[in-house]
């Protein structure tokens, strides 16, 4: 029988605390290594106010809405869920007639545009 071959054992250094391994969190090499997410994560933060300050200001305003199957509509925009699945109108304009209240899936909205 052949014996097996040993594998090494790879040990990180201590870190500046003495009993831990790694590296401290303040450290020039860890903020380094987590700088572009932190950026990151700004950025998707700052867009998303943004965006919900955007919807905000959309409250009551006649909207319009163009759509993924390529036709436009018009409506009064009441609001969107918190999980940005759909929004809430009133009085949409259809080619087909004229809805009181009704809700677009966002999955189908392309673009939508208002006067402030």
């Amino acid at each position: 029988a052949a014996m097996p071959v040993p594998v090494p054992v790879l040990r990180l250094p201590r870190g500046p605390d003495g009993c831990s391994r790694g590296f401290s969190p303040t450290s020039p090499r860890f903020q380094a290594l987590l700088g572009g997410e932190a950026a990151r994560q700004g950025a998707r933060a700052a867009l998303r106010q943004r965006y919900l300050r955007g919807l905000a200001a959309a409250r009551g305003r006649p909207t319009r809405f163009c759509l993924r199957t390529g036709v436009r509509v018009e409506a009064v925009f009441g609001a969107a869920d918190v999980e940005a699945v759909a929004f809430q109108v009133d009085a949409l304009r259809t080619p087909l007639g004229v809805q009181a209240a009704a809700l677009l899936r966002c999955a189908d909205v392309l673009a939508y545009s208002f006067l402030l």
